[in-house]
């Protein structure tokens, strides 16, 4: 009977060390040197009624279509970071929009190159961002 008494308090206490709230000290320094993301402008650029998001995808098989394969063939390239094969492609009636940062302006151009390139493409609109490090 005292033993198993005894492990109900160690478990009980495990249990109590294990649900602490308080922050370990490795949290606490970290989270003193790291500054807060401030993307306030690019917050209020996006409200801007005018600006696409992904949620301005169209949704007819013509237009799914280009941005799908506006992605594959930006994934290919190899040369382009991982930051570039993540740019925002929204297609709306032929149109490509591109946005979001890419590190350099061979990226931003070659985006935009291989945008123009897929089927289906009528004009593309690069409002990709070069990143400022």
């Amino acid at each position: 009977m005292n033993r198993i008494i005894g492990l109900v308090l160690v478990a009980a206490g495990m249990g109590l060390a294990c649900n602490r709230t308080e922050p370990s000290s490795t949290t606490r320094d970290s989270e003193l040197t790291q500054a807060p993301a401030d993307n306030t402008k690019k917050n209020e650029r996006d409200r801007n009624i005018n600006a696409l998001t992904p949620g301005d995808q169209a949704d007819n098989e013509a237009d799914v279509g280009v941005t799908q394969r506006v992605r594959q063939e930006v994934v290919k390239q190899d040369a382009l970071s991982m930051t570039a094969k993540n740019v925002k492609i929204i297609t709306q009636n032929g149109v490509v929009t591109l946005r979001g940062p890419v590190k350099s302006a061979e990226e931003r151009a070659e985006i935009g190159r291989i945008a123009q390139g897929v089927a289906g493409v009528t004009r593309v609109d690069n409002q990709l961002e070069i990143a400022s490090n």
